[in-house]
């Protein structure tokens, strides 16, 4: 296996855990106000969050800077196409990390509640944002022959660029599959990371998102289903495929959910996140980026891959690097493996 494959698999690996660990984050923030009924559940439902958020957020860093140096024409057309995008997720993350650590900093309930509400708000925010721009690594952006983004000519040239990629259907119904899996994912975490009342609305809240991932599923199916109908196959087939397995991987985590297995069914919904990502960075096959203006000048592994030194280079560090913090999380993970209670203790 050349090092292009290889540091090509290291980036689908650093998104597939940034999306799947973080996902659960965003939506225990999403959810907090809607499982804790007070000030005291509202609490027990972030602190299952509390040792890990900022841990998780490490696989972002580690994606963008992978891909900047392995990929460094991919980085550079994929940022400059969405760079307003980008500050934005910035900007939220900022503001969902400034309202979880400064939530507990004042014992006004007023103050709590506002930083519960900008929790939340900026967990959606941030979740829709990353949902619209994964369809753009399919969908792809208008690439000239340079390998820069074509801006249509005006004062306006520059924002219209990098704001037009997110005003498409996929890009609405990127950030509405995100908003759903990430609920899912946030419900099946608080049903197993906590006890009482919080446990109890985070699996009826898990059921009712199984039933939106399953239906955005047969919507995926049905849709490649009519689109080969009047066409050759082959994308349409694997995005039929594609539909098909997430409707039935939602059948299972909702049985899962049933039955109380909330390790399984957690599992099943890491999984289905992780399936998600792996299908969008492979959605075209050996082009990293495609030109919305001519499939030719496309950008592919190949092309936008650092010379072999580089790799070579960066390969040395990271079978260090990277293995270090794996194994760092998974024992962060072992250690606040227990759950928190959301129910109050009486009192004498």
């Amino acid at each position: 296996m050349d090092l292009v494959t290889v540091w090509f698999a290291v980036v689908v690996l650093c998104w597939v855990l940034f999306f799947t660990l973080e996902g659960f984050d965003f939506g225990v923030g999403l959810l907090a106000p809607l499982v804790g009924r007070d000030e005291h559940e509202r609490g027990a439902a972030l602190r299952t969050i509390g040792p890990f958020w900022d841990g998780n957020e490490v696989w972002l860093v580690a994606a963008i800077g992978v891909t900047y140096a392995a990929f460094p024409a991919w980085y550079a057309s994929l940022l400059s196409g969405t760079y307003l995008p980008m500050v934005a997720v910035l900007l939220l993350l900022a503001g969902r990390g400034v309202a979880l650590e400064f939530r507990a900093k004042h014992s006004d309930a007023r103050w709590r509640r506002r930083c519960e509400v900008v929790l939340a708000l900026c967990s959606a925010g941030v979740v829709a944002l990353w949902g619209a721009l994964l369809s753009v690594f399919v969908r792809g952006l208008a690439l000239g022959a340079d390998g820069e983004v074509v801006a249509e000519p005006g004062l306006a040239a520059g924002l219209a660029r990098t704001v037009a990629p997110l005003l498409t259907v996929e890009a609405a119904v990127g950030a509405l599959a995100a908003l759903v899996l990430s609920v899912l994912i946030g419900a099946c975490f608080l049903a197993l990371r906590t006890t009482g009342p919080v446990r109890a609305r985070a699996h009826r809240v898990a059921a009712g998102a199984t039933a939106g991932v399953a239906a955005l599923g047969a919507a995926v199916a049905a849709t490649g289903l009519t689109g080969a109908a009047g066409s050759s196959g082959g994308v349409d087939a694997a995005t039929t495929a594609v539909g098909v397995l997430v409707a039935a991987a939602a059948v299972a985590v909702a049985a899962a959910v049933r039955v109380r297995r909330e390790g399984v069914a957690f599992t099943l919904a890491s999984l289905l996140v992780a399936g998600a990502v792996v299908a969008v960075l492979l959605a075209n096959g050996d082009v990293v980026l495609p030109s919305t203006l001519d499939p030719a000048l496309s950008l592919t592994r190949e092309q936008a891959a650092a010379t072999p030194a580089a790799l070579g280079l960066i390969t040395a560090f990271g079978a260090v690097a990277v293995p270090g913090v794996v194994v760092y999380q998974v024992w962060s993970y072992w250690v606040f493996r227990r759950r928190v209670a959301s129910e109050r203790v009486a009192t004498a």
